[in-house]
């Protein structure tokens, strides 16, 4: 694969670029937007990971990939960055990214995604994930639709179920699902996760979201 990194942080940028050239990647990087907005309008890339924060401005990736799509880029973006709030998340998909990972990050994770962003590649930026059961959930539309139609959820449910399909591979503890989702309040109980868990599983399927024991929870196997 031959990727485009943008990132202006010289270790983390090192790190990645080395360790997918060791994958077998053909990698080329960019320090600033001017830079990557150059190298991705005028190369061809099978996907291209950008960090959102970059010197300059906290949106800076944000408004990087909008400009790109604009001027007709359509290979895959994998968003890196510390921001790993919903909110973010969407501004992301909004301006035509494709994919999210929070940092700090596992490398096999990483690889796995950009994997997966170019075998489902058709040249436009994806909006809906993949759910168990023949599911899937559209991130702009914060809806979730499946064999027999939409199924309605409550805003903390989607907002529970987006974070698992944005990192299939991940398990979460419950101490880090409640930093996530209910960051705002501090005083509530870990067993609140269980009882949304109980929910979803109810209005989509027990396989949507499986046990890890002495863990947490992880997205369900996906077909």
């Amino acid at each position: 694969m031959h990727l485009l990194l943008i990132e202006d942080d010289d270790r983390l940028r090192a790190l990645i670029s080395a360790g997918l050239q060791e994958s077998g990647h053909r990698v080329e990087v960019a320090l600033d937007t001017r830079t990557g907005y150059n190298l991705a309008t005028t190369g061809r890339f099978d996907a291209l990971i950008l960090d959102v924060m970059l010197r300059g401005s906290a949106d800076a990736g944000f408004l990087l990939a909008r400009d790109l799509r604009a001027e007709g880029v359509t290979a895959p973006i994998l968003f890196l960055t510390a921001r790993a709030d919903v909110d973010s998340r969407l501004q992301g998909f909004d301006v035509g990214g494709d994919d999210y990972l929070a940092k700090p990050f596992d490398f096999r994770e990483l690889r796995a995604r950009l994997a997966a962003l170019i075998r489902r590649s058709a040249g436009q930026p994806a909006t809906t994930l993949p759910l168990p059961g023949g599911y899937g959930l559209n991130v702009l539309k914060r809806a979730v639709s499946g064999p027999h139609g939409p199924v309605p959820l409550t805003p903390r449910e989607y907002d529970l179920l987006e974070g698992f399909a944005l990192h299939p591979d991940r398990a979460y503890a419950r101490e880090d699902l409640l930093s996530r989702i209910w960051a705002s309040q501090p005083d509530v109980e870990s067993r609140v996760v269980d009882v949304y868990v109980g929910n979803l599983r109810r209005k989509l399927g027990e396989g949507v979201i499986v046990t890890v024991r002495r863990h947490g929870y992880r997205l369900g196997d996906l077909p």
